[in-house]
């Protein structure tokens, strides 16, 4: 099982996202977000989420590249449809991923929150492995930073649900839950 130290997913390849900043101080990590991402939609394995979140995206190599050229987001981690794990900012810091957003009444999610994406889409169902290792890493996680616990992990589009939709209805959320267990 992966382990936590310095706030890196040990068994996590590390890519480095120029996304990210200092938490604001004091802030305790306390919300798990889930989302979805593919790059191009519904396309896997392309090595173009790498390059997003690196800003390293070719605009010239699929049409939709040209509407996100300028976008500047990351998550702290991803899990592709094998379940491999790559970590693009350390867990004590801010990542980009969850945009203007609200939990339970508390603006700006990205300050106090660790962002998860799962290589999919909407429509797609996750596989085993994301499953998985998902729920390894939560656990982890759960274990590492004490503010959290499984009640306060929630999808994109809970915390912005006017722009967001992902996970998406084919993340199954009881099997998620249930493999968390007692953790």
């Amino acid at each position: 099982m992966p382990a936590i130290q310095n706030h890196k997913l040990l068994m996590a390849q590390q890519l480095h996202s120029p996304n990210q900043s200092a938490r604001p101080d004091t802030t305790e990590i306390d919300l798990l977000v889930i989302h979805s991402i593919s790059l191009p939609s519904g396309e896997y394995g392309t090595g173009c989420i790498d390059d997003l979140f690196g800003n390293k995206l070719d605009i010239k190599s699929h049409p939709f590249f040209e509407e996100i050229a300028e976008l500047r987001v990351s998550a702290h981690l991803l899990i592709d449809r094998l379940g491999q794990i790559t970590q693009y900012v350390p867990l004590d810091r801010k990542a980009w991923h969850a945009g203007e957003s609200s939990y339970c009444g508390k603006q700006n999610c990205n300050d106090y929150s660790i962002g998860i994406e799962l290589e999919g889409t909407d429509s797609t169902p996750f596989s085993e492995e994301q499953y998985a290792s998902l729920i390894a890493v939560t656990k982890l996680l759960l274990k590492e930073y004490p503010c959290l616990n499984p009640d306060r992990i929630t999808g994109h589009s809970d915390i912005a649900p006017s722009r967001k939709t992902d996970p998406g209805p084919c993340f199954d959320w009881e099997r998620y839950k249930a493999g968390l267990g007692d953790w």
